[in-house]
């Protein structure tokens, strides 16, 4: 019956590779559980409370991904967002995290009802394959990158060199070498499960050496959402002042979820052969409508994560995949201390190896037409380089017209483009630097 439902015949999968496939995404994010409530911390809203609507948020969204879309992708509060409302919106602008949950709360409102009106699967059928394909590539750069500073094997630098190597004495950075290694290998074997092999396998050899401790408690009881569940002001949040930051968190959103959505789906190889992901909007229904939840339980903006690549290349290609990572994500509300116990080192290194392996769509660059070059570049150092996805690609929709104007060929960019660039072009005017 879910064989059938999730249609695994189709997609030439099986029960096993899901299991791992989705097992393998929650491993990859788990960390989210912890990072998102830390982060937020710093805008005065409750950790505890914050973690639980970190874990429902990404429950909700990723298991009506699986069951709705049938897509294998997860859905939870995302990273530069929640750094986004964190640092500048409310300790730089000094606005309350209750206003900035209404901005969330409207976006989310908004993007439900253009979702609705089939206007985001528009825009995104408009985007060529030079920048889907620099999609897939610039988030491979920016899962490595991600993983070589959660190692430890590169950390940050200083003004004029702002990133240099680790130490390679340390045991943890050895561990992460080795977890990088090990993986690799099993993958040239041809190992199934190579990345959860390669993520447990390290993770084990750190407990051993004592370069992480166990947990003290592995079960915990649910933290109450009370001090955040329906505390967002939406009128505080209507204002004209507050409109930069509506904007900002508009386009981010939209950006970083059609951006990892295509290049995620791109390299799955879930393209049709017109370049589009068939039934686009649902997939977008569900992030628009996680992001409303996202708000209403208390977290930032939750969209598509980038580490579902992760169980993609591990074997999950069905909804069914998706399903096992959401259950996952439940039961973390009470074996919290067990499911975030994973250190950086094991899983940074399994990201790693995700980000050599998105990079293989680059072959499909036109590399000696500049007008589709350009763009598709900027889009990629961007992403890596500023460690915002959605900077690089507002970016790339900016050049992209330019360039082509510039070809003598305008008339490749399709009405649709013109919009993303307009909008892409308001975010670099308005955004609160």
């Amino acid at each position: 019956m879910i064989a059938k439902y999730f249609n695994f015949k189709e997609l030439n999968t099986n029960l096993k590779n899901e299991l791992i496939g989705g097992f393998t995404t929650f491993v990859t994010m788990a960390y989210i559980i912890i990072v998102n409530p830390k982060i937020l911390e710093v805008a005065g809203m409750p950790f505890e409370a914050s973690m639980a609507a970190t874990i429902y948020t990404a429950f909700l969204g990723t298991f009506a991904l699986g069951v709705y879309a049938k897509r294998p992708f997860a859905i939870a509060p995302y990273m530069g967002e929640n750094a986004f409302v964190a640092f500048t919106v409310v300790k730089t602008l000094g606005y309350s995290w209750q206003t900035a949950l209404g901005a969330i709360f409207i976006s989310g409102f908004l993007f439900t009802l253009i979702t609705l009106g089939n206007l985001r699967g528009w825009l995104a059928n408009s985007i060529p394959e030079s920048l889907k394909i620099s999609f897939a590539v610039g988030i491979g750069f920016f899962l490595a990158f991600i993983g070589l500073n959660e190692t430890g094997i590169v950390q940050v630098g200083v003004p004029g060199a702002p990133v240099k190597v680790g130490n390679f004495h340390e045991l943890t950075v050895l561990l992460a070498l080795f977890g990088f290694l090990f993986t690799g290998i099993l993958m040239i074997k041809k190992v199934k499960g190579s990345i959860l092999i390669g993520i447990l396998t390290t993770a084990i050899l750190g407990f051993i050496f004592g370069a992480t401790p166990l947990p003290k408690h592995w079960v915990s009881a649910p933290p109450s959402l009370t001090p955040l569940f329906l505390h967002l002001d939406i009128g505080g949040a209507l204002t004209w002042g507050f409109l930069a930051v509506i904007l900002t968190v508009l386009v981010m959103d939209f950006v970083d979820t059609m951006g990892t959505l295509l290049g995620v789906s791109y390299k799955a190889k879930l393209l049709d052969e017109n370049g589009n992901l068939p039934e686009i909007e649902k997939p977008f229904l569900c992030d628009a409508l996680s992001t409303v939840a996202a708000s209403l339980l208390g977290t930032t903006t939750a969209g598509i994560y980038i580490e579902s690549a992760a169980g993609i290349e591990a074997g999950g290609r069905s909804g069914f995949s998706a399903v096992v990572t959401s259950v996952l994500f439940l039961l973390a509300i009470f074996f919290a201390p067990f499911f975030t116990v994973i250190p950086g080192y094991a899983y940074g290194s399994a990201l790693i190896i995700v980000g050599l392996l998105m990079m293989s769509p680059i072959k499909n660059l036109d590399f000696n037409n500049f007008s589709e070059l350009i763009p598709a570049f900027v889009i990629i150092a961007l992403m890596s380089f500023t460690y915002n996805l959605g900077i690089g690609m507002t970016a790339g929709f900016v050049v992209y017209p330019i360039t082509k104007f510039f070809a003598g060929e305008i008339k490749d960019v399709k009405p649709g483009l013109w919009v993303l660039s307009a909008f892409s072009l308001l975010f670099f005017i308005f955004y609160p630097y």
